[in-house]
Order: structure tokens, then C-alpha cells, then sequence
């Protein structure tokens, strides 16, 4: 009996390589229209500055999260704070970005062609968090120039933005669902009403403790709040660290709250995609 060989592209390898082209394909295409649009890039930076020039300078002198005295080191604890926010509210961008391409037709092409059911969603999520990293980057430059500074190791400093990494490429996978999910552009205007508080009832401003009794609890819980908690302790910045299991573990919380919302949302994201037009 003769065995016929499989075509290279539908070996393994075959399907692995053709993937990874795929996913190549996606980041590229976002990063011409990044290139060809600088707008969107100066936009995102410009919401978590203004948060910084505001809270720092404005309302800075009149806080007290150490205990002992408004100010005390406050650049020192909320800076960490707004890496947290930062990449929290970053899947707007991603909602927008992909209902954007739904709306265009962009998407549509793509499942047109022989391409793997994934590229749209994985290679939405590499690219967002790519830029994610620069972002990260202009952001902690900023935090230096204002006289921010890490009292860590290069290993726990490094670790602290893995996490803030790993927290972004978390709730990228949320912006591409809600993306995907929505009808038009305009409807993911609304998703500011979710993330404002989403980032803003967290640790990012000031400790869950000075909070009314309910609200210090979903403050606590809140993933943004586990991962300001972990990396202030990575950074040997000013930590209030409360009775909650989320403060009193926050490594391991800003490890396992991004890991359960990947595993919730990257299915869905890709289920969702499979089903457009349906």
C-alpha cells in the first residue's frame, strides 16, 4: 500500500508556520496604521499625564497614605499607581481598534482569506501590547522626570514591569471581545463608564482602607489594585497593605488575576471572532 506524503503546508509545521505568518501579517498591518496615524499614539499618552500632572500636583499636598502626614511621599505611591492605570485602561484602545476594523470591512477580508481563525485576536493582542511597552516606557520616563524613582533591585524593578506587561496583555483580550462584540465604533465610546471606575475604585490613588467599608472592599479585589499593591512592594516604594487576601498576597494576586482573565476572554474573543456574520 503507498503512502502518499502530506503537502508541507498541511503537515504541523506546516500549519504552525503559516500561523505565525498569519499573526505576523496582523501586527504589521497595525503598526503601518499606527505609523500613518501618530494621532492615536499621542492620544493614549496624553489621558494618563494629564492624570499625573493632576493627582500629583493638584490633590498631592492634601494626601496622607502613609499615616504619617499629607504628602509624604506621595509621587513615590502614586506613580506606581498610574503604571497600573495606564495599562488597565489601554483595552478602550484595543475595543476601539478592533470594532473599528469590524466596521470597515478590514476584519470581514481577513475571514475571507486562508488565514488562521486566531490572526485577528492574537495579532491584535501582540501588537497592543508591544505598544503597550512603549507606552510603558514614556510613561516611566516621565515618572523619572518628576523624581520618581525605584528603591528595588533590577531584578524586582524589571519583575514590576513584567507584571504591569502581564496585566495589559490580560484585559487586551477583554478590549478585543467587547470589540468584536460591539456594533460600531461609537458604541465603545461608552466603555469609558466601565473603565473610569474599573481603574479609579482600586489602590491606584489611595489605599482601600481610607475607603467607606463596601467600596475599600471591591477597591481591594479589583485586579488593578493587586498589581499596584504587588509592583509598589517590587519598586520598595510606600506600600498600605490592609487585611484583605489581596493586599495581604499581592504578588501572587497580580500573578493569578490576569491568568483568570486570559483563560476567560481569550476563548471568547476567538468564539466570537469564528461567529461574526452569524
Amino acid at each position: 500500500m503507498t503512502t502518499v506524503a502530506p503537502l508541507p503546508d498541511e503537515t504541523l509545521a506546516g500549519r504552525v508556520k503559516w500561523t505565525l505568518h498569519d499573526y505576523r501579517t496582523i501586527v504589521g498591518q497595525e503598526f503601518t496604521h499606527l505609523v500613518r496615524e501618530p494621532a492615536n499614539f499621542a492620544w493614549g499618552l496624553g489621558f494618563p499625564i494629564v492624570m499625573v500632572l493632576l493627582f500629583v500636583y493638584v490633590f498631592g499636598s492634601a494626601m496622607d497614605v502613609t499615616g504619617q502626614g499629607a504628602g509624604v511621599d506621595y509621587v513615590a505611591y502614586a506613580m506606581p499607581g498610574m503604571f497600573a492605570m495606564t495599562m488597565a485602561f489601554g483595552f478602550m484602545n484595543t475595543a476601539m481598534a478592533v470594532a473599528y476594523a469590524k466596521e470597515k470591512g478590514m476584519v470581514d477580508r481577513i475571514r475571507s482569506m486562508p488565514t488562521a481563525s486566531s490572526a485577528v485576536v492574537v495579532g491584535r493582542n501582540i501588537s497592543d501590547t508591544i505598544h503597550a511597552a512603549v507606552d510603558l516606557l514614556v510613561l516611566f520616563l516621565i515618572a523619572l522626570a518628576i523624581g520618581w524613582r525605584s528603591e528595588g533591585t533590577l531584578g524586582e524593578t524589571l519583575g514590576a514591569f513584567a507584571l504591569l506587561i502581564w496585566l495589559r496583555f490580560a484585559l487586551i483580550w477583554i478590549g478585543v471581545w467587547i470589540g468584536l462584540m460591539v456594533k460600531n465604533v461609537e458604541q465603545t465610546g461608552n466603555l469609558f463608564a466601565l473603565a473610569f471606575p474599573f481603574g479609579m475604585v482600586s489602590s491606584v490613588f489611595t489605599p482601600p482602607e481610607l475607603m467607606p467599608g463596601w467600596l475599600g472592599a471591591i477597591a481591594a479585589w479589583n485586579p488593578v489594585s493587586a498589581t499596584a499593591t504587588a509592583i509598589r512592594e517590587l519598586f520598595g516604594n510606600p506600600v498600605a497593605i490592609g487585611t484583605s487576601w489581596p493586599e495581604q498576597h499581592a504578588l501572587l494576586a497580580a500573578v493569578v488575576w490576569p491568568l483568570v482573565i486570559t483563560v476567560i476572554f481569550l476563548p471568547l474573543g476567538v468564539r466570537r471572532f469564528r461567529n461574526l456574520g452569524r
